[in-house]
């Protein structure tokens, strides 16, 4: 049996997309960047003083405009912490924060049917 790497072993595409987030944590928030997002998780920049670990409730926030009024908020567990980067899965995410996440998704994935797929894929989970 050969081993996967964790793009064979992933179920949902990521789309690299970088923009600026915040990482709030119970008493603190940190400015740092994405590096990838789907509709599982997110990858993200690891912030200069970010004390994390994995298995710490964090929630991301992904502003859409320049007011911050539109915005994806997704509360997420620490899947994984490294040097550079901190990934990201998600545990909740709200009405209106996962359909602004499936429109960036859908302008960005060159198969819109692969996107309805991993929706479908979600559901059943």
């Amino acid at each position: 049996m050969t081993e996967q790497t964790p793009q064979e072993r992933r179920h949902f595409s990521r789309i690299r997309f970088d923009a600026p987030v915040q990482l709030i944590g119970a008493n603190r928030r940190w400015e740092t960047s994405l590096i990838d997002i789907s509709l599982k998780g997110a990858l993200i920049g690891r912030p200069a003083d970010w004390d994390g670990r994995p298995g710490d409730r964090v929630t991301l926030e992904l502003p859409l405009d320049e007011t911050g009024t539109q915005l994806i908020r997704m509360e997420a567990n620490v899947a994984r912490a490294e040097p550079e980067r901190v990934g990201l899965a998600c545990a909740f995410i709200d009405v209106d924060s996962i359909t602004h996440l499936r429109r960036l998704l859908e302008l960005n994935l060159a198969d819109p049917k692969l996107l309805e797929r991993e929706l479908a894929a979600m559901m059943a989970l």
